[in-house]
């Protein structure tokens, strides 16, 4: 699931502008031996938006239309259907979670629907120490093979090309590490996402905004609050709006996802809708030794009489070291900081991020 470390950051921010997210093509990145230093440090460097999305992928564009259109008719499916599809022992990390998550002022969210799966493996383990001890990686899927048969083939397909792009993302990222930083453990990136099964997809629906433009609000985290992903890189779809069963225009120029750069500069990130964005997370930050980036970001709700029974599909997929991947640094040192104090691997601090998202009961 989408383990995120939210800031409590003003919703009364000045008007942002837009930025063009940094795009490389497909075919670049094929090639292990380009050099792609300038936009590494455009998009994921000290003073970067945290994001780079990779363009002219084969077949992505076929595939997103597959999936994301699931998201607004697993949402319509009847309540008891869909209690059948929830897992409260991984905390919802699998399974169908709407309502459960906590990421403003103590109250529910209840403005997105969110259905989890890991799309390389339907059961990550079979030890029971492991299922126990994280539950939010290893316990098994759940799929609506009755209710939805369609989902679980789209979902794994998208979920799978997005992470094989990612990859090879990650082996010009580690590339630039080990450039910079020799003590760095050539390909760890690479290593530690071919290696681990606790990649999450999410596929997302944000409900349609009830509000008229009289109401519209000052909160741009309307749809989702502001948080930074704590996995190592984070695959994600353009979003896609639809008014009942038909594609259509995003309705409102100031809704979509933001970001907030370290000076504090708040933008709407904007990528091709044929594009695969990907986003660094707290694990790559700290394996990298602070080369990389991960930033603050939040979706703005549609707002307006244009927006009355639009909702918004996307799709998230989470790339993740194994629960027992260490945090260090490339200098070796374990990370001691505010964000993962005595945390020594990432399933802990998967754990203690979880802790503060959902409700006990």
């Amino acid at each position: 699931m989408e383990f995120a470390s939210e800031l409590q950051l003003s919703s009364t921010d000045p008007k942002p502008t837009v930025a063009h997210v940094v795009t490389i093509r497909y075919s670049d990145l094929l090639n292990k031996d380009m050099d792609l230093t300038e936009k590494l440090e455009a998009g994921f460097g000290p003073d970067s938006l945290g994001i780079i999305a990779i363009a002219e992928v084969p077949k992505y564009k076929e595939l997103r239309h597959r999936l994301l259109p699931l998201a607004s008719q697993l949402a319509a499916l009847p309540e008891e259907s869909k209690k059948l599809l929830e897992d409260p022992p991984s905390k919802y990390s699998f399974g169908w979670s709407h309502g459960k998550e906590m990421l403003k002022s103590g109250q529910p969210d209840v403005f997105k629907g969110s259905f989890y799966a890991n799309p390389v493996l339907d059961v990550p383990t079979t030890e029971k120490r492991l299922i126990e001890r994280y539950p939010s990686y290893c316990r098994p899927n759940i799929w609506p093979q009755e209710q939805l048969p369609e989902l679980e083939p789209a979902f794994k397909v998208l979920g799978q090309l997005i992470l094989e792009v990612g990859m090879l993302l990650a082996h010009h990222c580690d590339k630039y590490v080990y450039s910079r930083k020799p003590m760095y453990e050539k390909g760890k990136l690479e290593r530690m996402l071919r290696d681990s099964k606790c990649h999450k997809g999410r596929l997302l629906h944000y409900f349609p905004a009830s509000c008229s433009a009289e109401d519209r609000t000052t909160d741009m985290a309307s749809w989702c609050g502001w948080h930074v992903d704590h996995g190592s890189l984070t695959g994600l779809t353009c979003a896609l709006y639809m008014k009942g069963a038909n594609e259509t225009h995003n309705p409102d120029p100031q809704s979509g996802l933001y970001i907030r750069d370290r000076s504090g500069t708040v933008v709407k990130a904007v990528f091709g809708e044929c594009n695969i964005a990907y986003q660094i997370g707290e694990a790559t930050e700290i394996h990298s030794g602070q080369l990389f980036h991960a930033t603050p970001h939040c979706v703005q709700a549609a707002q307006g009489e244009a927006a009355l029974g639009i909702h918004r599909n996307t799709f998230a997929l989470f790339m993740q070291p194994q629960w027992d991947e260490p945090l260090n640094s490339p200098e070796g040192q374990e990370v001691s900081s505010a964000k993962c104090i005595d945390i020594l691997n990432f399933g802990d601090f998967t754990e203690r991020r979880l802790a503060m998202y959902y409700s006990k009961k």
